[in-house]
């Protein structure tokens, strides 16, 4: 019961203990919540880039073709 107590001062330690922990427990899930939203948005810009980048690519494709075609 002596460590519960810590000399009279427990009330402040563990008072103190707890407020820390809280805030740590708070912010630990504000930032999980802001990151969840931002790896959305980022994935949901790249999927966009990646479809521009295939249909760029498709192009170069078809104009290889076209010129090999015409030095027969």
């Amino acid at each position: 019961m002596e460590l519960l107590i810590l000399n009279q001062y427990g009330q402040f330690v563990w008072a103190a203990f707890l407020f820390t922990f809280l805030s740590c427990f708070l912010l630990y899930f504000k930032t999980k919540k802001e990151f969840k939203k931002q790896e959305k948005i980022f994935f949901n810009e790249f999927k966009k880039l990646k479809t521009i980048k295939i249909k760029a690519t498709e192009k170069k494709e078809n104009k290889k073709a076209i010129y090999s075609g015409s030095s027969i």
